[in-house]
């Protein structure tokens, strides 16, 4: 039998270990994040210009989960009052949860984006699957938000199930699109990335099971002991999504970069290492290559710059001269 209402996790009272804890992982979850996005910024000329989107992604998911880490600790210090009993929530306890899904709305989306830059898709396909991905992936956060938050302020069992389960429908639904992506570009791929894809496929899938685990916990228990669990386990499944997958896909989009260079389809300005191995050399194009069947552009040399002089004008240029 349903119980009727729940007890939201920001109104429990944490005891002196219990706040600690919390805030240790906060600390700790945000800092990581941080240094993500500073290996991201120092090590994104590494991939070629063909999988530049998935380090702009990348990029753009560390970034924002700093900012909503550092506002989430803020809040978290913010909303508790030291009593005789422990740490008791106040009214701004709430904001060291739902900033989450505010960050969430922006980096899940970002992350299918991550994800399917360096699968094999081109083209009008490439754009409708982010678009069917990245759809479902923004309505799957806000859905939970509204029955976790909203509609009945968190405390309401059946809008908690319902809304759950509404968010649940378009989990499956991008799950599924993220899958059959996956397993239609692996079949393109060199037995190395693909193995890489899949690995980072599962990481950010498998991730992403244990936010509706957490979610039933608002709906099925309460107190000290279960506010501090999700806390501790949002903080440990987004560094794992968010920096174990993104180094992962890291890896594919250096792999598909040399992979391109050693065939001739792309150049890059550096050698490409992985884990100290060559996977290809530096190299710039001879020739500039238009669509098949164009005309083919040989480069030309520059000239040096001490002996350059002023072109001469034309007729046409005397003319254009006067109008002025």
């Amino acid at each position: 039998m349903m119980i009727a209402a729940s007890t939201a996790p920001w109104n429990a009272t944490l005891s002196q270990p219990q706040y600690l804890l919390c805030l240790y992982f906060l600390v700790i979850a945000g800092l990581a994040l941080f240094a993500g996005f500073l290996r991201t910024w120092t090590t994104r000329n590494e991939v070629g210009s063909r999988y530049r989107s998935a380090v702009v992604a990348r990029l753009s998911v560390m970034i924002v989960a700093s900012l909503s880490y550092f506002f989430i600790v803020v809040e978290f210090l913010r909303g508790y009052d030291v009593t005789g009993e422990g740490h008791r929530p106040n009214t701004e306890a709430i904001l060291a949860f739902a900033p989450r899904y505010m960050d969430w709305s922006i980096t899940v989306p970002l992350l299918t984006v991550e994800l399917l830059a360096v699968c094999t898709i081109m083209g009008a396909a490439a754009r409708r699957t982010q678009w069917l991905a990245g759809g479902g992936a923004f309505l799957m956060i806000f859905t939970g938000f509204l029955g976790a938050f909203v509609i009945g302020g968190g405390e309401d069992t059946t809008q908690l199930v319902l809304w759950g389960s509404i968010s649940c429908v378009f989990w499956i639904f991008t799950t599924i699109v993220l899958i059959r992506r996956v397993q239609a570009s692996t079949a393109h791929l060199t037995a190395e990335s693909a193995s890489l894809l899949r690995q980072a496929a599962t990481l950010l899938l498998g991730g992403w099971a244990v936010y509706p685990l957490v979610f039933l916990i608002q709906i099925f228990a309460f107190g000290g002991g279960w506010t501090t669990t999700m806390q501790v386990a949002l903080c440990i499944t987004d560094v794992m999504v968010k920096i174990g997958f993104g180094s992962l896909i890291h890896r594919v989009a250096k792999l598909r970069t040399a992979e391109d260079v050693r065939a001739g389809d792309d150049v890059h300005p550096e050698s490409i290492w992985i884990s100290s191995v060559k996977q290809s050399d530096a190299g710039a194009a001879r020739e500039v290559y238009l669509a098949e069947g164009a005309m083919i552009h040989p480069r030309r040399v520059r000239p040096p710059s001490a002996g350059a002089v002023a072109a001469a004008g034309t007729a046409e240029d005397d003319l254009s001269g006067l109008d002025d």
